[in-house]
């Protein structure tokens, strides 16, 4: 092997060794299991079964992380996407939100599903099993729905006049 080639190699494989001593934030944060989604939502076994196989991972506390998510630069998009989904829809902190946020979340929750943008494409690139056919899809959107509608008039019974969205209705839309 000449030269050029030995050294072209020598520095893959220097970088490669340097990316691992990047530092990755892998943790998982205590769950406090009575602010859980689950807790505080009657949940069907089937709707958690979802949440467990296809969301858990990226919006909960409680990430699986897999041998790959060790292995830089892998392990930097990993842990990205975990933070930012834990950011954006945490299962495990759901008890922590505002009744208003719970609201958005729960529409934003179907609307992504709906949309197919999540599962993320990939997350179930790799894990197979937790891509979602129509059913499952219409499933979690049925279970948000009967979800949102007292969460909905709870929040309605606080909410000022000016703030209620069926005040703003002008008379003729009524």
């Amino acid at each position: 092997m000449s030269s050029w080639i030995q050294r072209v190699v020598l520095v893959v494989v220097a970088v490669g060794f340097g990316m691992q001593l990047v530092p990755v934030r892998r943790d998982n944060p205590p769950v406090d299991q009575s602010k859980s989604l689950y807790a505080l939502h009657p949940t069907p076994s089937e709707v958690q079964a979802v949440f467990e196989r296809s969301c858990r991972d990226c919006h909960s506390n409680e990430t699986v992380w897999p041998w790959y998510s060790h292995i830089a630069p892998v392990s930097w998009m990993v842990a990205n996407d975990v933070h930012d989904g834990r950011k954006h829809f945490n299962l495990s902190e759901w008890g922590n939100y505002p009744e208003e946020k719970k609201l958005r979340k729960l529409g934003e929750i179907c609307e992504q599903v709906k949309n197919e943008d999540m599962p993320d494409d990939k997350y179930t690139l790799i894990h197979r099993s937790a891509r979602l056919d129509k059913q499952q899809r219409a499933m979690l959107c049925d279970w948000v729905e009967a979800t949102r509608r007292p969460l909905q008039t709870e929040v309605m019974k606080f909410a000022k006049p000016s703030e209620r969205p069926d005040q703003n209705i002008p008379a003729s839309d009524q």
